[in-house]
């Protein structure tokens, strides 16, 4: 049964995870070097600030004989709330003081408005009960809150020309979520850059990244696939994925001509209800 995601255990998973490690003799450049990982993130796990994902505390496990002790008790959130591959992210998410987004076709999820995230929610296969939709709803709402916040975290929003284009429910919806975005933008909480249909190919295309920036931690990006999303420490790897989005960031519309088109395609979506 895993224990809950909140500082107090962390702090005792990275304390057990330490005491281990020297009882084993092992440095943390010795243990990082045997479960492929930075001794970066083991530090960070041992001092209670990071968590590991599943496939890292297996490896622990199997490196230290530890009998499956490390992904029995891995910390996470409540069962339901998000996806196990995003339960790291959002952690970081909730620590970062600088967000930069790439969202290739769904409105990222701090900038969605309820009824938009009702009906992503809804689109997964396999479906959800009401219960369970509405579990993921209130967590996706609340993680909103960071922009509560005027000046922290800083937040960019780098949007693919498709995210305001597919509809998601009745135009309505869609109006709403891009007026949301746009008044976000023109209250300066947020950066808002489109990447338009006009440019063709880009250097994002492969798919989500978030760049996370800290006061006392190395910055680091989380990718998204299917099912699947990682978060990447690796500073070579980090310092890459920030090339690529400002690369892709130079070819986008400014700020305000961004602003612009979010507008006139949320009147477009208010004709198409009329």
């Amino acid at each position: 049964m895993a224990i809950e995601d909140n500082p107090k255990s962390r702090e005792t998973y990275g304390a057990e995870l330490k005491r281990r490690r020297e009882a084993a003799g092992l440095t943390q450049e010795e243990l990082s070097r045997r479960v492929v990982m930075s001794r970066t993130h083991i530090a960070h796990i041992e001092a209670g600030r990071r968590r590991p994902d599943v496939e890292d505390a297996r490896r622990l496990d199997r490196v230290m004989d530890s009998g499956g002790f490390f992904e029995r008790f891995l910390p996470s959130l409540k069962e339901g709330k998000v996806a196990e591959h995003f339960a790291e992210a959002l952690e970081l998410e909730r620590q970062a003081k600088v967000i930069r987004e790439y969202a290739p076709k769904l409105v990222p999820g701090v900038l969605q408005t309820e009824s938009y995230a009702r009906e992503v929610l809804s689109s997964g296969f396999p479906s959800k009960t009401e219960a369970e939709r509405d579990r993921l709803l209130g967590t996706r709402l609340a993680r909103a809150r960071i922009l509560d916040d005027f000046h922290s975290p800083v937040f960019w929003a780098l949007l693919d020309e498709a995210v305001l284009r597919r509809g998601a429910g009745c135009p309505k919806v869609m109006s709403e979520q891009l007026r949301h975005i746009a008044d976000l933008g023109e209250s300066r909480r947020i950066r808002v850059h489109v990447l338009p249909f006009s440019l063709g190919l880009h250097s994002l295309l492969e798919g989500f990244v978030s760049l996370m920036w800290f006061d006392d931690l190395p910055p680091v990006a989380y990718v998204e696939a299917l099912k699947t999303g990682r978060v990447l420490e690796v500073l070579s790897v980090v310092r890459e994925c920030q090339a690529v989005y400002d690369h892709a960031l130079g070819d986008a519309l400014s700020h305000r001509e961004s602003l612009a088109l979010i507008r006139t395609v949320a009147e477009e979506y208010e004709h198409a209800q009329q």
